[in-house]
């Protein structure tokens, strides 16, 4: 992933601006794309001033985690539930989260999941009509 302009190039690009130029061409004077440029002078003209934003990182999580007491009072009243399961009973309580967020939620707070959880459910092995309901 590329990394952001540095803030001096870009306070560079914005003084060119200031002094009269225009965005094009104070991009073209700096070598950087007229969209930068004129993305900068904008963020300028919003009060902001121009500094690269953080990459990368996990933004999301703290949605899954204002739901955690519910998510854990559904785990421990059924241990071994999946986590589209779970995903449609939190949705029934109001909570909407991914079944990727669920994942890394149970991965943050160490929380193992069964893989054979719904085979078990579904019937014994090597019986596929068992599963299907035929008996």
């Amino acid at each position: 992933m590329p990394q952001p302009l540095s803030f001096d190039l870009r306070s560079r690009v914005l003084s060119a601006i200031d002094a009269g130029l225009s965005c094009r061409q104070a991009a073209v004077r700096f070598g950087v794309s007229a969209s930068s440029a004129i993305r900068w002078a904008a963020l300028r003209r919003a009060g902001e001033d121009g500094r690269p934003k953080p990459q990368g990182g996990d933004r999301l999580s703290h949605r899954t985690e204002a739901h955690a007491d519910l998510i854990h009072a559904v785990l421990a009243e059924v241990p071994d539930i999946t986590l589209p399961e779970l995903k449609e009973r939190l949705a029934a309580q109001g909570a909407q989260v991914s079944v990727s967020a669920l994942w890394r939620f149970c991965h943050r707070h160490q929380i193992t999941r069964k893989k054979d959880g719904a085979r078990l459910r579904a019937g014994p092995p090597g019986r596929p009509e068992a599963a299907r309901g035929v008996v």
